[in-house]
């Protein structure tokens, strides 16, 4: 029997640009699961904001995103599909 993943899209607020490169380095370290991303600047508010679409066990999804979650300026937020599939 395989591992049950789940679809899911985390979707994260950067409001510390010092942040970024250890959110690339966390995201670099589940590249395996990581359908794709998509990074969109908001130079006028000085924030961006970060989707990344991914395919993984329901924990290793809740790990990455309490992960960057945790990085001091930045909101991270995960929203599931109910498509179970397995690996």
């Amino acid at each position: 029997m395989g591992i049950n993943t789940r679809v899911a899209v985390i979707s994260i607020i950067v409001e510390n640009e010092d942040a970024t490169q250890k959110i690339n380095e966390i995201l670099h370290e589940y590249r395996n699961y990581i359908i794709g991303r998509m990074g969109i600047p908001y130079r006028s508010k000085g924030i961006s904001v970060i989707s990344v679409a991914i395919d993984a066990p329901q924990d290793l999804i809740s790990a990455l995103s309490g992960r960057i979650g945790r990085l001091p300026g930045i909101s991270a937020k995960t929203a599931y599909s109910n498509v179970i599939t397995e690996e």
